[in-house]
């Protein structure tokens, strides 16, 4: 009789996600060096000078901290917040799934609205929960409303709802007044504020008085603003007794020396971040313009991603990767008419542009093609 998995594992969706997919690039004899990638929401410049000195002075030869405690404490003083109330984490992914571990009981209703990241589904189903998965009404437009999910709290009395603020894929920022009414209505149910993308947003609000209001656990990226994917780090926010709790499920020396150092010197870097995000601002204004005299509208996104219809996604993004250039097909996060773009330098989206044109007036945009 064959050794068989949890049933958890049954029917378990494998995520997908931006980024090259070495394996596929390598059966269409492309390198992947020369690809433009437009389909990942990190900063896509050079990491900071402080960064790169930082790595030349790794100690290899032992363990890392595994309490991370020299980067707690940097982070505690750039919050204003007790180190207690800090756990890192290698990249908000590995968050969630300790989140899960810690908190999720089998059976329990876990609700998470959408579109959006689709790991927060498969660490609950992991968990053994019931996960009830909602749409936000009006995501396409850009008029997201919250009290959709406020009834939908009261009906199904989730142990957790994971909400990504601002929304990957979509875009759209719930403000303060959402928050803290959502978390009044989950009464001792748990919020997971997913801040990944926070410093993308033009005018982000702070929503670290929260902690004491509930069950409220923040986590977010040190990776994706500072150009650091590769190396993989967050952190989650919460009250001392949530982050004593994690600790319990939280592998020893989960980051590794090099991530941790990298940490340390982003803490340093505003300037790096103000000048990227200004640099990535101006690209999106760029290519929104330019999609819109080629004849597509891209969703309202309060961050640099946005959301674009298209007559065949799929079909569009394997045209666009062999000639050099990867978007992101949203099938995965259940909008099949859509792409995702991230932008790039203005070089790199006048390039991706450049084609695109061409395509149109070859007839290669149009449906069916």
């Amino acid at each position: 009789m064959p050794l068989l998995p949890r049933h958890e594992l049954n029917n378990l969706k494998i995520g997908v996600h931006g980024g090259l997919d070495y394996s596929e690039i390598q059966a269409l004899g492309l390198a992947g060096d020369r690809i433009l990638d437009f389909s990942v929401c990190c900063n896509p410049f050079p990491p900071a000078s402080r960064v790169r000195q930082s790595l030349r002075r790794l100690k290899i030869n032992a363990y890392p901290d595994s309490q991370s405690s020299e980067l707690r404490s940097k982070i505690s003083q750039k919050l204003g917040l007790s180190p207690d109330r800090i756990l890192v984490g290698s990249g908000t992914t590995e968050l969630i799934r300790m989140i899960a571990l810690a908190y999720f009981n089998k059976g329990d209703c876990i609700l998470i609205p959408g579109p959006v990241y689709g790991e927060y589904e498969a660490a609950a189903r992991l968990a053994g929960a019931e996960v009830v998965v909602c749409r936000w009404p009006g995501w396409e437009s850009g008029s997201v409303q919250i009290t959709g999910l406020l009834d939908l709290v009261r009906e199904q009395r989730p142990r957790a709802v994971f909400l990504c603020n601002p929304n990957n894929p979509t875009g759209h920022y719930l403000g303060w007044a959402e928050i803290e009414t959502l978390m009044a209505c989950l009464q001792d149910g748990l919020l997971v504020l997913d801040e990944a993308y926070l410093n993308f947003v033009e005018r982000p609000w702070s929503s670290l008085p929260l902690i004491d209001n509930g069950s409220l656990i923040i986590i977010r990226s040190m990776t994706k603003d500072y150009g650091l994917a590769g190396l993989r780090l967050g952190y989650a926010l919460a009250r001392e007794d949530i982050i004593r709790v994690l600790r319990q499920v939280c592998l020893p020396w989960n980051v590794n020396v090099a991530a941790q150092q990298a940490g340390l010197a982003v803490l340093e870097s505003d300037e790096y971040l103000r000048r990227s995000l200004r640099k990535i601002w101006q690209s999106k204004q760029f290519l929104v313009a330019e999609l819109a005299r080629i004849g597509w509208s891209p969703l309202p996104s309060q961050t640099h991603f946005f959301l674009v219809k298209v007559p065949n996604a799929r079909s569009l993004r394997q045209a666009l990767l062999r000639q050099g250039f990867l978007v992101r097909d949203c099938k995965s996060f259940g909008c099949p008419d859509y792409i995702r773009l991230s932008p790039r330098s203005l070089k790199d989206c006048r390039q991706l542009i450049d084609v695109l044109t061409r395509m149109k007036q070859k007839g290669e945009l149009d449906e069916g093609s």
